[in-house]
């Protein structure tokens, strides 16, 4: 059976896990850090800001369960893609939202859904999510991996930061 995998940022990586992790076909959701110029970096150095890296998830995925144009969808419906610096609660650099593409199928697909999401009519302002070249992923420290089983009710104040309500207002419609 093939595998395939997908980068996203979109914000704290905890909350990028659980949409993902939950979906057919998908094998595994590694959170983790990428897009900057420090290697191995930790959590305490990203969230300090310097490194370049922002927080993102890996998705090892089955091709000929769930395509990449699935979730490239399922990934725009977590985010707010017209804030480039940051998401909901957490500012900053290393939170921006980001689609790592690893070739240029990839790129294809991205650019197309989000000149679809451009022209839907959906935000009035410009779709700012960065398209950029896969670059190293390091692997968040074990305690970040399935953060939302491991504690939920943290992830129920991560969520309550706005990222909730925002996607009930704009994607659950």
């Amino acid at each position: 059976m093939a595998s395939e995998t997908a980068i996203f940022a979109g914000g704290c990586f905890w909350c990028m896990v659980q949409p993902f992790d939950t979906y057919p076909g998908i094998k595994k959701v590694e959170s983790g850090y990428t897009g900057g110029h420090v290697v191995n970096p930790t959590y305490e150095q990203v969230k300090a800001g310097g490194t370049g890296h922002t927080e993102a998830v890996r998705i090892t995925f089955d091709p000929s369960v769930v395509s990449y144009a699935d979730l490239v969808e399922i990934y725009w419906q977590q985010t707010d893609p017209t804030d480039a610096f940051g998401q909901f609660q957490d500012r900053g650099d290393n939170y921006r939202p980001v689609i790592f593409v690893k070739d240029e199928e990839q790129r294809a697909i991205a650019q197309a859904s989000k000149d679809a999401l451009a022209n839907s009519g959906r935000f009035t302002d410009p779709i700012v999510t960065t398209i950029e070249d896969a670059k190293p992923f390091y692997v968040a420290e074990n305690y970040h991996q399935d953060f939302y089983k491991k504690d939920p009710e943290r992830m129920k104040l991560e969520k309550a930061g706005g990222r909730k309500q925002f996607i009930e207002d704009n994607w659950k419609k």
